[in-house]
């Protein structure tokens, strides 16, 4: 195993788990957790982390089966039960250390194609404690010798109490059936409610890429520059899921059922050898 990375500044405290998907285990102010949090030497399953990356696509591909350039693959089910994969292969895979000091990381993934993603790439991801903030930094190369669809997040899973509140602005929503795939875009301006009785699981469309969410001891803001976000909360979990990404789910079949271009959507196509680099920032505010 690759040894856990800790970064400090002041009373953050961020741990990483290179070789469990490159995922955050933790993060915390002082002894509160600010992310669902478990010590990296700890965590045992990259499913129950604070954050992993999403790449080389966000969420769900319906039924496993992707169509690119006249082609159809059959990807693997990938987070049984669902019937879909999910969440791309950087989750899955061990990333490598590429710089380490008290307060900021770079690791990467190298991706040859396989059966699980058809398409080489290379990516890395940065982790940097500033102040009281932490700065995240994405991006992925085709390294395939034809064009190819990508996308890119985060899965950050917040820590949820009785008095943690949300706030974001969005124009859309997407509403799904019962195999959790976006059927419909209804205009929707956001949430600004309470998260303890707070259903959803959905992907909302233009973002304006910042986010409030409060508690009784932090203030944390979560901006992007990403301008889709997927929120998923029960009231029954004691952590809210808040992703932002580049693409509105499953995308590429999506558009061929609704008509809407897969750009639109938010699907980027990288030529061979060209880059997409995406950012999040996660900034606390002590209220006590």
């Amino acid at each position: 195993m690759t040894s856990p990375i800790s970064l400090l500044s002041g009373a953050l405290r961020c741990e990483l788990r290179p070789d469990l998907g490159g995922c955050i285990a933790g993060l915390w102010w002082g002894e509160h957790q600010v992310l669902r949090s478990t010590p990296a030497a700890q965590l045992q399953d990259v499913r129950v982390s604070a954050s992993y990356p999403l790449i080389p696509y966000s969420n769900r591909i319906g039924w496993r089966k992707l169509h690119w350039a006249g082609k159809e693959y059959a990807l693997p089910q990938n987070f049984e039960p669902e019937p879909h994969t999910i969440h791309g292969v950087g989750w899955e895979r061990a990333w490598l250390v590429e710089e380490s000091s008290a307060s900021r990381a770079v690791l990467s993934y190298c991706h040859a194609a396989d059966a699980s993603w058809p398409f080489a790439f290379d990516s890395s991801q940065s982790f940097a404690l500033t102040g009281d903030a932490l700065e995240l930094q994405l991006s992925i190369t085709n390294r395939a010798d034809i064009a190819a669809p990508v996308g890119l997040g985060w899965h950050p899973y917040f820590a949820k109490s009785a008095n943690t509140r949300i706030q974001f602005e969005s124009q859309g929503r997407w509403e799904m059936d019962a195999d959790k795939l976006p059927v419909q875009r209804l205009d929707n301006p956001g949430l600004d409610t309470d998260c303890s009785r707070l259903d959803v699981d959905h992907c909302f469309d233009g973002w304006n890429g910042r986010l409030q969410l409060s508690e009784g001891v932090l203030r944390m803001s979560v901006t992007s520059d990403l301008n889709c976000l997927v929120v998923f909360t029960t009231p029954g979990r004691d952590s809210i899921a808040i992703e932002p990404v580049s693409h509105v789910n499953n995308p590429l079949a999506l558009a061929q059922q609704t008509g809407v271009t897969s750009e639109a959507l938010g699907l980027r196509v990288l030529q061979p050898g060209e880059t997409f680099t995406a950012t999040m920032r996660i900034q606390l505010e002590p209220l006590v």
